[in-house]
C-alpha cells in the first residue's frame, strides 16, 4: 500500500500521466529511449497529493470559490490561491508517506543534491504545455529539505498564474492532480533548450538550440541571452553567439547562485557546432518517439548530453496531412472567406463537400494546395497576379517560397491544379438581365431544396444531402455566374489602372461603384435601418429591446404585448425571413444564425435607432448613386479633354456600365451559400433531436463535433463514440490559441508576407487600400459584433468582417481590419457605402487601442495613430 506513493522513473512511461503527471510521464518515456540519458530519480505520485488534500476538509470550500471566480478578477484569484497554498504547505506529511519518500532517497543517496519538480496531470499536453505554471527547485540537499520542497510543489498547483491558465483553458481545478519528480542534480558545463521545430516560423525541418554556460535557469530567468544555433539537415545553418557575463551554478550547501564567467570565456560559444549537431540528432530521436515536435531541456555533462525534460511544442500550427513526402504550399481559405476562427468538424466537412476545389484541414482551418499552380510556368504568373490583387501579403509570401529554388519544382503544365480563375473571364455582354436571371435561378434552386428536403429523415436524408451538395456546386460553378463575377472585378481593375494612368487618380472605381444595384449585402445593412424606423417611434419597444440579453430568445413574442410591438416584431421577422440565414463566420454551418438567435441583431438595431433619422436608408442609397453619377460625368469630361480623349472616354464609359451591372452580383453567391447552409442545418438538427430523444446523444449540438460522414454513420447505427466527441471539443478549444498563417508549407513553415513599401510615414500601420478617402475619428476595437456599441463617426477596427457585419457599416465612418483583400466582402461593402477602408493591417487590434484617435488613409493604404 505504501509503495503506491512512489514510483521509480524507470518504471513509468507517457501513458501514466494520471499517476505521475505530464513531466514525470515524459521523463519516464525519455528514459526508455535508446541512447537518451536521463538523470535518475523517482516520482511522488498523484495518490500522495490526493492524500494530502484529504487532510484538510476546508480546501473543498476554497476550491469551490476558486471555480466560481471570474478569470479576470485578479485580486480574488490572488487571495484564494494564496490561502490554498498556505493550507497545503502547512499540512504535515503523514509518516508512512514521508517514509516512502525517504526510502526512495536512500536508494539514490540521501545526501546527494536533487531537483524537486512539479508534475501536474494537466501539463506537457499536446494542446497546452503549462510551461512555467508550477514550481521547480534545484540543488535541494537532505531528506528534510526534500520533503519540504515536495510540499511546496504540491502547493504550486495553485499559484495565481497556474489557476488563471487553467481557467482560460477551460480546465476544472478539481480534475488536476500534482505529482512531484525528484531527480539527481547534474552539474553541467552548459545547458539550454532544443526546439526540434523552429518555434518562430514553425518549420519542422529547422531545429533551434539555445545554449548558455552553467544551469539552464540563467536562460529561463532571462539573466543572460543564449547562444542560438539553427540546424537543418544535419548542418548548422545559422548561429548567433551572445556575450555571457553571468551563469547560474549549484551551491555546495544547496540552492543556486549567480557566478561571474571568466572574461576569456565570455565570447566563446557554450557548444561547438559538432555538439549542436549531435544534440539535434538526439532531439530527432525524442521527437520520433513522442510523434510530434518537442521543446527539450538539456544539460551537457562531461561532453555527454542528459535530457531533463521534453514537452510538445503547443504553439506550432499543424500541417495538413497528405500521406506523401512531397513539398506542398497551402493558402489559407479563411483569409479569403473572412473567417480565420477555427471551424467545428461538421462545418469543415460540409464546406469540403460543397467547395469547388479540394480543401485540406489543419488546426480547425481550411487550406488550398496551390503547389501545382506555382509549379507550372503557364499558370504561375496569372495566379500570382490574381492573388496579389486580392491580398499582396499572400503574393509576397508565395514569392518568398518560389525564391527558394529547391522547394517548388517547375512542371510543364498546371496538371490537376486546374485552370486559372481568369478562364472565367470569357466575353460576356453588359446586360442587367444576366444578373436577374442568375439570381432567379439561385432562388429557384433553394426553393426546390426546401421543398424536397422536408420528407427526408434518417439515412435517406444523408443520401439526399449528398445529391444536394452536387447541385450546390453546380449552382456555384455555373460558368455564367463566374463570368459575371469576373466581369465586375476585371472592370474595376481596368478602371483603377487606366484612370490612374490617364488622370493620375487613385482608386477611382471606389466612387463609381457606390450604390451599385443588386448588392444583397449592402441592401442587408440598409434594410436594418428601415427596421429601426419602425421601432423608433415606440418608446416601450425601445425600452424592452434595451433590456434584452443574449439568452432572451423569446423577446419577439414579448414585443406583441406593447404599443407598436406588433409592427416592430413584424419588421424584424420580415428582415429575418430575408437575411436570417446569415451570421458571423457563416462558412461554418455550425455557427448560430440570426434566425436561431435574433438577439444578436438587437445591439445594431438600437445603434440605428439612436444614431439615425427616419428614412436614412433611402437617403444613403440615393446619395451614393448621386455621387457615382457625378464621378462618372467628371471622369468622362476630363478624359475627353485628353489627346485621343473620345476613345478613352468611350472605353471608360463601357467599363463603368460594366462595373455597375456586375459588381453588386459579386456578393450574391455567398448569400446563396448561406441560404442553402441554413436549410441543410435545420434538417441535420432535426436528425440530432431524434438522436437525443433516442438517448444516443446527450445534446443536439454534439453533432457539430462529428464530420458529415461520421454523423451519417451514427444515424445508421444509433451508436456514437462519446470519447471522440470529447476529444474533438478539447481540440477545438485548443485551436482558438493558434493564429492561422496566410501561407503554410508542408515543412510547417508559416510564411509571412510583407508590403515592402517606403511611401508611408514613419510609425504608420501599413495595409491594403480598398476604399478611397481619408477619415479621422475614434477607433472602436471590436472583436465580437454582438458587443458593438458605436457612435456616428467611429472607425471600426477588427480582425475580420464578413457579410454579417454589414449592418454595422451604415453607422461607422471608416474601417480597419487585420484580414482582407481588394475583393473580400468588407472591402466591397466599404466601397458601396463610401467608407475609407484599409484592410490586411497586421495586428491592428493589438496596436490600436479602443478609444484612440486614428486617421485612416483609404486611398494610400495606411493608418496613423494620432496623439
Amino acid at each position: 500500500m505504501i509503495e503506491r506513493y512512489v514510483l521509480d522513473l524507470q518504471d513509468v512511461d507517457e501513458t501514466q500521466v494520471a499517476v505521475v503527471g505530464g513531466k514525470g510521464a515524459h521523463l519516464g518515456g525519455l528514459s526508455r529511449i535508446e541512447g537518451i540519458r536521463v538523470p535518475g530519480g523517482f516520482c511522488v505520485t498523484t495518490d500522495a497529493f490526493r492524500r494530502i488534500m484529504a487532510e484538510s476538509p476546508s480546501l473543498d470550500d476554497r476550491l469551490d470559490q476558486l471555480s466560481r471566480s471570474n478569470p479576470d478578477d485578479r485580486e480574488a484569484i490572488r487571495t484564494l490561491s494564496a490561502q490554498i497554498r498556505r493550507t497545503i504547505e502547512g499540512i504535515a506529511i503523514p509518516a508512512d508517506l514521508a517514509a516512502a519518500i525517504t526510502r526512495a532517497l536512500a536508494r539514490l543517496g540521501e545526501q546527494a543534491a536533487y531537483a524537486v519538480r512539479s508534475s501536474a496531470t494537466a501539463e506537457d499536453l499536446p494542446t497546452a504545455s503549462f510551461a512555467g505554471q508550477q514550481d521547480t527547485y534545484l540543488n535541494v540537499v537532505g531528506p528534510t529539505a526534500i520533503l519540504q520542497h515536495v510540499s511546496r510543489c504540491w502547493a504550486s498547483l495553485f499559484t495565481e498564474r497556474a489557476v488563471t491558465y487553467r481557467q482560460r483553458n477551460g480546465i476544472d481545478h478539481r480534475t488536476v492532480r500534482m505529482a512531484v519528480v525528484v531527480q539527481q542534480m547534474v552539474v553541467p558545463h552548459a545547458a539550454g533548450i532544443l526546439f526540434t521545430a523552429d518555434p518562430v516560423t514553425g518549420n519542422r525541418k529547422v531545429a533551434t538550440v539555445d545554449a548558455g554556460f552553467g544551469l539552464g535557469e540563467a536562460l529561463v530567468s532571462g539573466l543572460v541571452n543564449p547562444d542560438v544555433f539553427k540546424v537543418r539537415h544535419g548542418e548548422v545553418v545559422a548561429k548567433a553567439i551572445a556575450a555571457e557575463q553571468r551563469a547560474v551554478h549549484a551551491l555546495p550547501a544547496g540552492g543556486t547562485g549567480e557566478v561571474a564567467i571568466d572574461s576569456q570565456r565570455q565570447e566563446q560559444p557554450a557548444l561547438t557546432d559538432a555538439q549542436v549537431v549531435r544534440l539535434v540528432r538526439l532531439g530527432r530521436r525524442i521527437e520520433a518517439h513522442f510523434g510530434r515536435p518537442q521543446d527539450i531541456e538539456w544539460c551537457l555533462v562531461d561532453d555527454g548530453f542528459q535530457i531533463v525534460q521534453s514537452r510538445p511544442i503547443t504553439t506550432l500550427f499543424p500541417i495538413p496531412e497528405t500521406g506523401d513526402q512531397e513539398n506542398h504550399v497551402y493558402v489559407s481559405v479563411g483569409h479569403q472567406q473572412m473567417m480565420t476562427d477555427p471551424m467545428k468538424p461538421l462545418g469543415i466537412s460540409v464546406w469540403q463537400l460543397t467547395a469547388m476545389a479540394p480543401m485540406h484541414e489543419a488546426g480547425g482551418r481550411l487550406f488550398v494546395d496551390v503547389t501545382r499552380r506555382l509549379a507550372s510556368p503557364a499558370s504561375r504568373a496569372g495566379f500570382l497576379d490574381l492573388v496579389g490583387r486580392g491580398d499582396p501579403l499572400v503574393r509576397d509570401a508565395l514569392e518568398t517560397v518560389l525564391d527558394r529554388d529547391d522547394f517548388v519544382l517547375s512542371l510543364p503544365d498546371a496538371g490537376p491544379g486546374g485552370p486559372s480563375a481568369r478562364s472565367a473571364s470569357a466575353p460576356i455582354e453588359t446586360d442587367p438581365a444576366i444578373v436577374t436571371g442568375l439570381i432567379e435561378r439561385s432562388q429557384a434552386s433553394i426553393a426546390a431544396l426546401e421543398r424536397d428536403i422536408g420528407t427526408k429523415t434518417g439515412p435517406a436524408l444523408f443520401d439526399f444531402l449528398l445529391e444536394a451538395f452536387e447541385e450546390h456546386k453546380r449552382v456555384l460553378g455555373d460558368p455564367l455566374s463566374l463570368q459575371a463575377i469576373m466581369a465586375g472585378m476585371e472592370a474595376t481593375w481596368w478602371l483603377n489602372d487606366k484612370l490612374r494612368e490617364w488622370l493620375g487618380e487613385k482608386n477611382a472605381a471606389d466612387t463609381l461603384t457606390l450604390s451599385a444595384p443588386d448588392n444583397v449585402t449592402s441592401e442587408m445593412g440598409l434594410a436594418l435601418l428601415d427596421v429601426a424606423d419602425v421601432i423608433r417611434p415606440h418608446p416601450e419597444v425601445v425600452a424592452l429591446l434595451q433590456g434584452v440579453g443574449a439568452e432572451d430568445e423569446g423577446f419577439l413574442d414579448e414585443l406583441a404585448k406593447l404599443a407598436g410591438g406588433t409592427e416592430a416584431r413584424d419588421a424584424i421577422e420580415t428582415y429575418l425571413d430575408r437575411y436570417g440565414m446569415r451570421c458571423v463566420g457563416e462558412i461554418d454551418i455550425t455557427r448560430p444564425r440570426w434566425r436561431e438567435r435574433p438577439t444578436m441583431l438587437v445591439p445594431v438595431i438600437l445603434d440605428n435607432v439612436r444614431n439615425f433619422e427616419p428614412g436614412a436608408a433611402e437617403r444613403r442609397f440615393e446619395e451614393g448613386r448621386r455621387k457615382a453619377l457625378e464621378k462618372e460625368r467628371d471622369v468622362l469630361s476630363r478624359l475627353r479633354a485628353l489627346p485621343d480623349g473620345d476613345r478613352k472616354a468611350d472605353e471608360a464609359k463601357r467599363m463603368i456600365d460594366r462595373v455597375r451591372t456586375f459588381i453588386g452580383y459579386r456578393e450574391y453567391p455567398k448569400y446563396g451559400i448561406a441560404g442553402r447552409y441554413f436549410v441543410y442545418k435545420q434538417a441535420l438538427l432535426e436528425e440530432a433531436e431524434r438522436l437525443v430523444q433516442a438517448g444516443v446523444l446527450p445534446e443536439e449540438e454534439d453533432i457539430f463535433y462529428l464530420t458529415f460522414q461520421e454523423l451519417h454513420d451514427v444515424v445508421r447505427s444509433n451508436q456514437v463514440d462519446d470519447r471522440l466527441i470529447q476529444q474533438r471539443k478539447d481540440a477545438f478549444r485548443s485551436y482558438h490559441a493558434l493564429t492561422p498563417p496566410r501561407v503554410l508549407t508542408s515543412d510547417g513553415e508559416a510564411v509571412t508576407g510583407a508590403y515592402r513599401r517606403d511611401d508611408v510615414p514613419a510609425g504608420a500601420l501599413i495595409g491594403l487600400p480598398v476604399s478611397a478617402g481619408t477619415i479621422e475619428g475614434r477607433a472602436r476595437v471590436i472583436l465580437d459584433m454582438a458587443e458593438a456599441d458605436l457612435e456616428t463617426g467611429d472607425i471600426l477596427v477588427t480582425t475580420f468582417t464578413d457579410p454579417s457585419w454589414s449592418p454595422l457599416f451604415v453607422g461607422i465612418a471608416g474601417l480597419v481590419t487585420e484580414v482582407g483583400g481588394l475583393m473580400t466582402h468588407g472591402a466591397v461593402i466599404a466601397r458601396e457605402y463610401g467608407l475609407p477602408a484599409v484592410v490586411g493591417v497586421e495586428q491592428a487590434t493589438r496596436l490600436v487601442r479602443d478609444g484612440q484617435r486614428i486617421r485612416v488613409h483609404g486611398t494610400d493604404g495606411y493608418v496613423e495613430i494620432l496623439p
